[in-house]
């Protein structure tokens, strides 16, 4: 009755009313609820966030960030690939990780987080990954035609143009000597070029960078080349490696130093900062979504869509369960918070050894 009358709410007057008879015939009362909920009169979407109307508990809460502006159909086939899953089992089928099974089939999409393909490259559209936090942006070659997904910025709009400057920097480090130059020559060349850009002024500096890349929301290059206290996301830790760090949405991190020695020091979100090698890349900008941390599911069915399931309370459970099950009422026996397996659950160390490259930790209580 309660789903009958939720349907009754919804269904139009007038001359719609033959329509949706004739729709809803021939299908369950849960179908044609389903259909109805998410029909455009009971959804507002303002550009930062989707609600629904509460036609039932689980949708008075929910909200999700808008997606208006993404593209409505499938990925490209050919930059894809199926995922299966292990339901979070190991080799010999034993569960390593708990609350891990079910949920809808996705594909990964194959983002190209290295970017070494030189040229301008126009972004034909914005789509979503259900494999990751952030949006991502099918680019065009203007040249070769060829397709890819890198990361979308935050700001990045459908025809935009982005380029990629790593290939300059790979090239100049792999360049073979020039003919009738011995090795040791060569080396002390480099080294007396090294020492004079150490001395060259500064605005000489800046204006061959100036001359050479385009510091633009999109733009990939090595550290060496952006300009201090730019914003930056998609970094790398090696310089022929792909980009680690800062790919969630709306991460970014900022460029603090620049050194001569090989190393640059970039601040993170979390307060920390580290040394990364200057010719790792990095792209101009924020990443996008940056309203996904305040997206509230509002059930657990959208949970369970998304494979996570549900999670029991260990003093639920019985003693050989867990270390706080058993006793009388929601007690656990005045013991300190532990694991499944007995291990302490909090104030413990979760890195065994210090880093070299952290100059500062991130702030702590």
């Amino acid at each position: 009755m309660l789903v009958l009358g939720r349907i009754l709410q919804c269904v139009p007057t007038g001359a719609g009313v033959a329509r949706t008879a004739l729709n809803m015939a021939g299908k369950s009362a849960s179908v044609v609820a389903k259909q109805l909920v998410h029909t455009p009169r009971n959804t507002k979407d303002d550009g930062q966030f989707k609600t629904w109307k509460p036609l039932a508990p689980t949708l008075r809460q929910r909200r999700m960030a808008s997606r208006k502006d993404l593209h409505k159909g499938g990925p490209v086939r050919e930059l894809t690939v199926a995922k299966r899953r292990t339901g979070g089992r190991n080799n010999t089928g034993r569960i390593t990780c708990r609350h891990r099974g079910g949920g809808m089939k996705r594909r990964i999409r194959l983002v190209d987080f290295k970017r070494t393909e030189p040229g301008p490259q126009q972004v034909v559209r914005l789509e979503y990954d259900p494999g990751r936090s952030a949006h991502i942006a099918l680019i065009k070659h203007m040249e070769t035609g060829k397709l890819s997904y890198i990361l979308a910025p935050s700001k990045l709009k459908p025809g935009a143009v982005v380029q990629s400057y790593m290939r300059v920097s790979f090239e100049d480090k792999t360049e073979a000597a020039p003919g009738g130059v011995a090795p040791e020559e060569e080396t002390h060349a480099t080294e007396a070029e090294a020492i004079a850009n150490l001395f060259r002024p500064k605005a000489d500096l800046s204006a061959e960078l100036t001359s050479k890349v385009i510091v633009e929301t999109g733009n990939c290059m090595p550290l060496k080349m952006i300009p201090i206290g730019t914003k930056i996301h998609n970094i790398g830790l090696d310089p022929f490696g792909r980009a680690q760090l800062a790919r969630s949405a709306g991460a970014s991190a900022q460029l603090l130093y620049t050194a001569a020695t090989g190393l640059a020091q970039i601040k993170l979100m979390s307060g920390e900062v580290r040394r990364v090698p200057v010719d790792a890349c990095a792209t101009i900008g924020q990443v996008s979504n940056a309203h996904h941390k305040h997206e509230t599911l509002g059930s657990a069915g959208s949970r369970r869509r998304r494979g996570w399931r549900p999670t029991v309370r260990g003093t639920a459970m019985n003693t050989h369960d867990h270390p706080h099950g058993g006793g009388r009422g929601k007690s656990k026996g005045n013991k300190h918070p532990r694991s499944p397996w007995g291990k302490l659950a909090k104030g413990g160390k979760t890195r065994l050894k210090t880093n070299p490259l952290v100059v500062r930790g991130r702030p702590r209580r």
